[in-house]
């Protein structure tokens, strides 16, 4: 098997690419460092080896680990799930993590794609390349300006967390129904009788992760069940990747980040009508159309820079 550079730009073997590489430039140093020393020649030599069986070694990994994705790829997402979460700011977080709500269903309508609220302030969107071009928006979201209830024109940072979930057909996670705990309630909102004088709302507690996940956007008790647990799936999906970047975060540096929920990736200034997002470092601006859904220059932006990665 011989080394490819393609092998970083798949998360799963980039780690051990880099290390690869970083053993080419090794061997090299120590065989320009012997010069014509033929004692520091036979080092270099003895060197060379060890790195050469390290090496074998790593490219050995590489091709388990591209074996075992062969025989497990990846079921394409047919929707996308966005839960938002009001972060610090009390009022005026809750107020942001609705409007990015909105911004997102009317990206989505502009689109054509199907939205559904599927409890507040979570969405699902189903459209062909909605997972794709919505990806990456999980990270921190920070917004600042002056809340409608300031009386004296102070500036306030508020934030709202972003998670992206594509829902598969075939999750990549089986849940064990012995690990969850399940609770009814009736949901709230309009949707006729049945949906207010029946216990139709679902809620799923995972009790290994503590994760739980809440649904009552479907008329009966069993789909929103089928739905919390495809939920659930995706958000043990999303843990498994995030502690996969962690594990790996010194070999991996990615612009676009990590896909961890607790980074802050852009902040909506209101005063000078500006949005950045910090992993591009780059700015846009006319907010009001943004907040009304037009994010597509910054969507394909970083579409872009995760093709050139």
């Amino acid at each position: 098997m011989e080394y490819s550079s393609d092998y970083k730009k798949n998360f799963a073997t980039a780690y051990l690419a880099e290390e690869y590489e970083r053993l080419l430039k090794e061997a090299a140093e120590a065989r320009a460092s012997a010069g014509d020393d033929p004692e520091l020649a036979q080092m270099a030599a003895e060197d060379e080896e060890r790195i050469r069986v390290r090496q074998e070694a790593i490219l050995a990994e590489i091709e388990q680990i591209l074996e075992k994705e062969k025989d497990q790829p990846d079921a394409p997402a047919i929707s996308v799930v966005l839960e938002l979460r009001a972060g610090t700011g009390g009022d005026e977080a809750s107020i942001f993590a609705h409007e990015l709500s909105d911004m997102y269903q009317k990206y989505a309508e502009a689109k054509g794609w199907k939205t559904r609220v599927i409890d507040d302030l979570t969405l699902e969107i189903a459209g062909e390349g909605a997972y794709e071009a919505l990806r990456y928006e999980t990270g921190v979201h920070r917004v600042q300006r002056v809340p409608l209830t300031e009386k004296s024109g102070r500036i306030h940072t508020s934030t709202a967390s972003v998670a992206v979930l594509p829902i598969r057909a075939k999750p990549k996670f089986d849940v064990n129904p012995t690990d969850i705990d399940m609770e009814f309630s009736r949901s709230g909102g309009a949707g006729g009788q049945n949906v207010n004088k029946v216990e139709t709302a679902v809620r799923l507690i995972h009790r290994p992760t503590g994760i739980d996940v809440r649904s009552s956007s479907e008329r009966s008790q069993l789909a929103n069940r089928e739905k919390a647990m495809q939920i659930l799936s995706a958000k043990l999906e999303q843990l498994h990747d995030e502690e996969e970047a962690r594990k790996h975060a010194a070999e991996r540096k990615s612009q676009i980040g990590t896909g961890d929920r607790s980074e802050k990736i852009r902040t909506y200034n209101y005063l000078q009508d500006r949005i950045t997002d910090h992993r591009l470092k780059e700015s846009w601006h006319n907010l009001p159309k943004i907040m009304a859904g037009g994010i597509d220059d910054i969507i394909e932006a970083l579409r872009l820079q995760a093709a050139a990665e």
